[in-house]
């Protein structure tokens, strides 16, 4: 719907683009996926705010076992994934609590990278349980745009300005 050059992942180049989609008839998402780029959270909010808004899975759990030593990362990865998958909101509460409860004595910097973003989080149970795999993650659209990210003049130009692709 729109390339567009910006300032890194600014607010208002995302500002910008969300301006440009509106004005030509864009309406407001229902939801908004992403990773925790705040430039582009922040546009959105002044742009659509009645847009709900689905952090990453996939960005949330590097992020999280970031925060953890290699050997406790596994098992936490599978704590993590029990939270998106399960089959209710109700359930992914519980193994969001759990997952919280067994991390946080020994290593608060990942329970609280997880829990800042709870409610964005759990964003795509307020839609049909079908689209739940398509709408938790930003993966599949970062997968169309990866030939673009490793085109040689693609990677010389995202060095000194960003893409955004909407």
């Amino acid at each position: 719907m729109a390339i567009e050059d910006g300032v890194r992942e600014s607010t208002q180049s995302w500002r910008e683009v969300l301006l440009s989609l509106k004005s030509r008839g864009m309406n407001a998402p229902k939801l908004a996926i992403g990773d925790g780029a705040m430039g582009f959270w922040a546009a959105l909010g002044e742009v659509y705010p009645t847009a709900r808004q689905q952090r990453c899975w996939q960005h949330k759990t590097m992020n999280v076992l970031n925060c953890l030593p290699k050997l406790s990362q596994p098992k936490a990865k599978a704590a993590l994934h029990n939270i998106w998958q399960a089959e209710t909101k109700k359930d992914a509460e519980k193994a969001f609590d759990l997952f919280i409860k067994t991390y946080e004595p020994k290593y608060p910097k990942a329970t609280l990278c997880l829990q800042k973003d709870r409610e964005e989080l759990m964003a795509f149970f307020h839609f049909p349980a079908q689209h739940w795999q398509s709408i938790r993650t930003s993966n599949p659209i970062e997968s169309a745009f990866a030939t673009i990210r490793t085109a040689p003049n693609a990677q010389r130009a995202a060095s000194q300005e960003m893409v955004c692709c909407t």
